[in-house]
């Protein structure tokens, strides 16, 4: 059984948040926890927002223990792009592209043996 959380269109770079997400997968969700709070990046807080949700969502309609929960899949897929215009020299402007991301959190019981 496996239990899972989305969040979509985050105002973070893809490439920043999959830095983050690497760093927790395939871990037990206290250690991922504990991992996140001592993370100095701006998408740390996200994910562990994320985990939290996933865990709730576990433990309201599946039933299953928080103690035994791990991150077994945890990936970030790009979102839509909001397309601004900067002011340059001469009369010039160039596109800034602020990229959002749709990260996704599948937590399951480690099995036992």
């Amino acid at each position: 059984m496996q239990a899972k959380a989305v969040a979509k269109s985050v105002r973070i770079a893809p490439r920043k948040v999959r830095l983050v997400v690497d760093l927790v997968r395939g871990k037990n969700v206290g250690e991922a926890i504990a991992i996140l709070k001592h993370t100095q990046r701006g998408a740390s807080s996200v994910v562990e927002k994320l985990i939290n949700s996933a865990v709730a969502n576990a433990e309201h309609n599946y039933e299953m223990n928080p103690d035994n929960l791990v991150i077994s899949e945890a990936f970030v897929n790009e979102g839509v792009t909001l397309k601004r215009f900067r002011p340059r020299a001469q009369g010039r402007a160039t596109q800034i592209n602020k990229r959002t991301s749709h990260i996704t959190v599948v937590l399951s019981e480690k099995k036992e043996g």
